[in-house]
């Protein structure tokens, strides 16, 4: 038997509601803590507008290459031409598109003439790129912003459009393209698919 006088009594909790507000409160004060510190130790550049934030933001989400585009514009340190680079700080900023003011992120996303007919069919409610914009923190918004930068390849690397001179690019030809016929595209894929069977036999 045991003896009920070793046993401790079970301690008494408080309410559940009283636990789930404590631990919000701790789980803010946490994160507040965190971003002091990092505010306090890795200081954010002047040139970056947006806070340090905990947590993945929103558009990190949309891929990682239009993620990277979003990052590098909203940092100011892109490919648009407004932003400065260690290769060419003398370069020209005005945008290589419509010449008329600085290809800046806001330029580039709500205001180059350029871009306009993409702008009028994608960019439905943005209205404002600036740190406190709704875009950060609206999904629709932002999968819209990823479709826009990948229709007019805004804040895309130069080196991924050859140049268009005579000698790289190939003759324009005014006949249709030639399409194999369809029993030759059968074979082939048959072909593929039983080599394909056989390498898995022989392993």
């Amino acid at each position: 038997m045991i003896n009920s006088h070793l046993v401790c009594p079970a301690p008494v909790l408080p309410p559940q509601s009283v636990i789930d507000n404590t631990y919000s409160a701790l789980k803010k004060r946490v994160r507040e803590k965190l971003l002091e510190e990092w505010a306090s130790l890795f200081p954010t550049p002047g040139y970056y507008l947006h806070p340090p934030e905990p947590h993945p933001r929103p558009f990190m989400g949309l891929g990682k290459f239009v993620a990277g585009r979003i990052h590098q514009m909203r940092a100011g340190k892109s490919y648009l031409a407004a932003h400065p680079t260690w290769r060419s700080p003398d370069a020209n900023t005005s945008c290589p598109r419509c010449g008329l003011e600085p290809e800046t992120f806001e330029h580039a996303i709500l205001s180059c003439p350029s871009r306009q007919y993409s702008r009028s069919r994608l960019l439905h409610g943005v209205t404002e790129v600036g740190p406190e914009a709704p875009l950060w923190s609206s999904l629709p918004l932002l999968k819209r912003l990823a479709t826009f930068i990948g229709v007019t390849s805004t804040g895309f690397p130069p080196t991924m459009f050859p140049p268009t001179t005579p000698t790289s690019s190939p003759p324009l030809s005014l006949s249709p393209p030639r399409v194999p016929p369809r029993p030759f595209v059968f074979f082939r894929w048959l072909r593929y698919r039983v080599v394909g069977f056989s390498f898995l036999c022989l392993m």
